[in-house]
């Protein structure tokens, strides 16, 4: 089993930034690709970005390419989503998830997720 907290949504105005945090806990946070999602009004949750287990790779939605980064460290059970040059069409709520495959973009397919953490740009 493993709980998944996220942290640091807010109101940010557009070409802004903000910095998700997803903390874990229970089994250990290195046995996981770590995936972020994101759903807005409306619309189906779909895939942000993923970041392997050892944290070397990374792949990403087309629409967040050049703007989001994710990163992790392991030692802290901690992943990351940095979001600069924030749209409104970003505005969502965003949820890291664990236990998916590398290239899985459907939700479906991870097992672990947090609570999910607001993001609103505003224009």
């Amino acid at each position: 089993q493993v709980q998944l907290v996220e942290s640091g949504g807010g109101l940010v105005e557009t070409g802004g930034s903000l910095r998700l945090s997803c903390g874990g806990s229970g089994r250990t946070f290195s046995n996981y690709n770590m995936g972020w999602f994101r759903q807005a009004p409306g619309m189906e949750r779909e895939f942000v970005g993923v970041i392997d287990i050892s944290g070397t790779y990374t792949h990403y939605v087309d629409s967040v390419k050049g703007r989001f980064t994710i990163s992790r460290d392991n030692a802290k059970n901690t992943v990351y989503l940095q979001m600069n040059s924030l749209k409104p069409e970003d505005t969502a709520v965003y949820s890291c998830a664990a236990g998916g495959s590398y290239y899985n973009r459907d939700p479906k397919g991870w097992r672990y997720w947090g609570q999910g953490t607001q993001v609103t740009v505003s224009s």
